[in-house]
């Protein structure tokens, strides 16, 4: 049977052009992008910033994060930045980024005072955890993994979001939620680049936007879909939200600007599309479940163990450092640390077997103190992102109660699944941008910030580059002039982006098929063992679909016409790994990247950073060595002295900048202007939304805030508004979050409801 068709709510501006200017532009909106903002407008610029969802919810934290990590300047610290950014560098073997992680460990507190003056909530400031072990009562700051040096600090992050759009409102930050950049404006001057702005396109009405800018700031997700896809359920295929899936790499690819680390991929941990269950949904002790009591089928205890192996007797002893070290990295992209930094953990998996221990395992918060308990599931569990409402709501919904029942495990750690070595992704420290102190690119007036950097981290790190790389941009913007741009360029990004409105409907292809095309390519020639043949192979037919099939793309409407720009930008990230792939010539363990016909892993001379950029359509690179950014604490106060003297003079950063607010109106109502789309549902095999009609009023707060764009408002008034792509669902419960009138239930698809069952001793 057809699915009834609608009218598209929105108005219809194909083929309309409007230019914005402004001293700074921020593409994404994540929490750097917020943060890149802030310290723009806080230096009396002009600042865009633009978002392909809803900036209120946007990102991968956008429902919330439950810890803040690297905050080693907080009152109750017992570590230096020095020492935690120079132990993620030796960590990861120095394939990571000595900079962001310096600037993540010296600033990053700074920005956790910036958002509790924004409204945000960063202590336990209820009294709710009063005498627990990690809290402290001076500060009431509470503290995750090691609470010797309290360096990880728990947060309510799903107040942070709401907190980041009112202080940008209250600066004057002009939001273009629902808007997606497209492409990058380069200006050529005196022989040399110069960023001068963006493209982009409303996703509602179709409206191409020219953004020109003395500065432009990155700040946009890590690439996603490019191993894992399912067409029917598009939307848990990945860790991160649907629309996060790269498209700031691949603007940066086309416009030559430089990239490093594109060769590493992991074996993937995390698709709810049906490998894997929910992150954090299941029964596990890792990162927001850290340090949770394990149990097998018997109901008998797995044992912890420190670095050394010695058998830890109490809860407690779980987040303390071993004797004669110093702290532990827990969390983050510390996935198997190496023994200097290892923390307590239980045993290894198959030693657990060979002792005998029964599958399955359990996660048994009934073992552990009341405060552990609590601060575990309620508010670790209630606070990070995509948990408060699909995990920790519908599991207490369904009756699970920490005191009496245990939550099945159902892999051997944290991810919840066993992939295979084909199914692969961007986690633990990927690759991305490579750039300066300043976070600055290859390209003039052009940085970047948060998932956009070459092995980022998570929170902290997001939100002290973002700042960072804001008021870096903003330095650069105050000594320039808006840079002209080429016409010519313009005009063929609009060409580019309105083509599969126009294309053969009879013989044309939808953006899924191609998408799966593309999946399947890199799991083929791109999975996990590499060789020249096979890559070059992958290559040719990656081409062959930018060839042949990309001029057969059609979309309907504008949202369809975002997707299928999402997989455009899929393709050319798809290149950009099997180039940088081609381009190392030797295996490396710290890069999880296996040559068959370079088998010789990480050899000395090969220890090095292949920075790679696109110059004329062909694959350019150089060698930086991985020491490159020099003494961390040196270099970062060379270049930051103003910086180091402002924070130390005002201590009160809430009321540090005081500036003319122009806030903006919400989110309006679709009018009544009759568009040219008609748009029907699109089919899922799962329905994650249901409206209560006795409840719901009509106003439209889930569709305006929805980051994935799944809901468009009901022709009739006072109704709910349609489900139109249930598949596209991320289930981050924003919608049920904003909803005044409790209206909505959502929950995960059936095979994804992890079991529990009562406690066994």
């Amino acid at each position: 049977m057809k699915n009834k068709e609608f009218n598209w709510p929105y108005a219809n501006e194909i083929g309309q052009e409007e230019t914005i200017t402004s001293d700074v532009l921020v593409l994404g909106g994540g929490l750097s992008g917020c943060f890149a903002a802030i310290a723009a407008a806080r230096r009396g610029l002009s600042v865009t910033l633009v978002e392909k969802g809803a900036t209120e919810k946007s990102g991968s934290a956008g429902t919330g994060f439950d810890h803040w990590e690297s905050a080693c300047t907080n009152p109750c610290s017992e570590v230096t930045p020095e020492e935690i950014a120079e132990a993620y560098v030796n960590e990861q073997d120095w394939y990571s980024n000595g900079i962001a992680h310096y600037i993540e460990c010296r600033e990053g507190y700074d920005r956790l005072v910036d958002l509790e003056s924004f409204g945000g909530k960063i202590r336990d400031t209820e009294d709710e955890f009063v005498g627990a072990e990690f809290r402290d009562e001076k500060t009431k700051l509470m503290f995750a993994y090691d609470y010797k040096n309290k360096f990880t600090i728990r947060v309510w992050g799903s107040t942070f979001k709401p907190a980041l759009v009112k202080e940008m409102k209250r600066l004057g930050v002009n939001i273009m939620d629902r808007t997606e950049a497209t492409a990058l404006l380069v200006a050529e001057e005196n022989g040399k680049k110069r960023g001068a702005g963006a493209m982009g396109m409303n996703v509602h009405t179709g409206k191409f936007y020219i953004f020109r800018a003395k500065s432009t700031v990155l700040t946009m997700s890590r690439p996603a879909r490019v191993w894992l896809f399912n067409a029917d359920t598009t939307g848990l295929c990945e860790f991160r939200p649907m629309q996060s899936i790269g498209s700031g790499h691949a603007m940066g690819w086309r416009a030559g600007i430089e990239f490093t680390m594109m060769e590493k991929s992991v074996r993937a941990e995390f698709s709810a599309a049906g490998r894997s269950f929910p992150p954090y949904g299941a029964g596990n002790n890792h990162n927001t479940w850290y340090a949770a009591t394990m149990v097998d089928a018997r109901g008998v205890e797995i044992p912890y163990v420190d670095r050394d192996g010695k058998e830890l007797k109490t809860v407690s002893e779980r987040y303390y450092p071993a004797k004669g070290q110093k702290f532990f990295l827990k969390g983050g992209v510390i996935d198997n640390p190496k023994y200097e930094y290892r923390g307590p953990e239980t045993v290894d998996f198959a030693e657990l077997i060979k002792r005998g221990y029964q599958l399955p395992f359990y996660a048994d918060l009934s073992r552990m103190p009341d405060a552990e308990r609590r601060v575990i599931w309620g508010m670790m569990v209630g606070e990070e992102a995509k948990t408060k409402i699909p995990i920790f709501q519908n599991y207490t919904e369904r009756g699970f109660d920490p005191e009496k029942h245990m939550l099945q495990s159902y892999g051997t750690g944290w991810q919840s699944a066993s992939f295979l070595d084909q199914e692969r992704q961007f986690f633990g420290a990927p690759g991305g941008i490579m750039h300066d102190w300043d976070l600055k690119t290859n390209i003039d007036g052009i940085y970047a910030a948060g998932d956009q950097l070459y092995a980022s981290d998570c929170a902290g790190f997001a939100c002290a580059t973002g700042y960072y790389a804001g008021r870096k941009a903003s330095a650069y913007a105050k000594t320039v002039e808006l840079a002209d741009f080429n016409r010519a360029d313009a005009d063929a990004e609009k060409k580019r982006l309105y083509a599969p409105m126009y294309a053969d409907r009879e013989n044309g292809m939808g953006w899924k098929e191609l998408n799966m095309a593309i999946s399947k390519a890199m799991q083929n020639y791109c999975g996990g063992v590499k060789c020249e043949a096979l890559l070059k192979e992958g290559l040719d037919l990656l081409q062959s679909f930018e060839r042949d099939i990309v001029p057969e793309l059609i979309a309907d409407n504008p949202h369809d016409l975002m997707r299928t720009h999402e997989v455009l930008d899929i393709l050319t990230v798809a290149q950009l790994v099997l180039h940088a792939c081609l381009a190392r010539k030797s295996s490396s363990a710290p890069l999880c990247f296996t040559r068959s016909d370079y088998p010789e892993m990480d050899p000395v001379e090969d220890r090095k950073h292949i920075v790679i950029h696109q110059e004329n359509g062909q694959a350019v690179t150089r060698i930086v060595p991985l020491n490159f950014f020099g003494k961390l604490k040196d270099e970062y106060e060379k270049r930051n002295q103003d910086y180091i003297t402002e924070e130390a003079q005002t201590p009160d950063r809430a009321e540090k900048y005081v500036a003319a607010a122009k806030v903006q109106e919400e989110a309006q109502e679709p009018g009544d202007v009759k568009a040219d789309f008609e748009v029907e549902p699109v089919p899922c095999s799962t329905n994650p939304l249901k409206y209560d009609e006795s409840k719901c009023i009509g106003c439209n707060r889930c569709a305006n805030v929805c980051q994935c764009d799944i809901l468009i408002p009901s022709p009739e008034k006072g109704k709910h508004p349609i489900i139109m792509y249930p598949g596209e669902c991320y289930y981050c419960g924003a919608c049920v979050m904003v909803c005044p009138k409790d209206a909505i239930k959502l929950a995960h698809p059936l095979m994804n409801r992890a079991k529990f069952v009562e406690v066994r001793h």
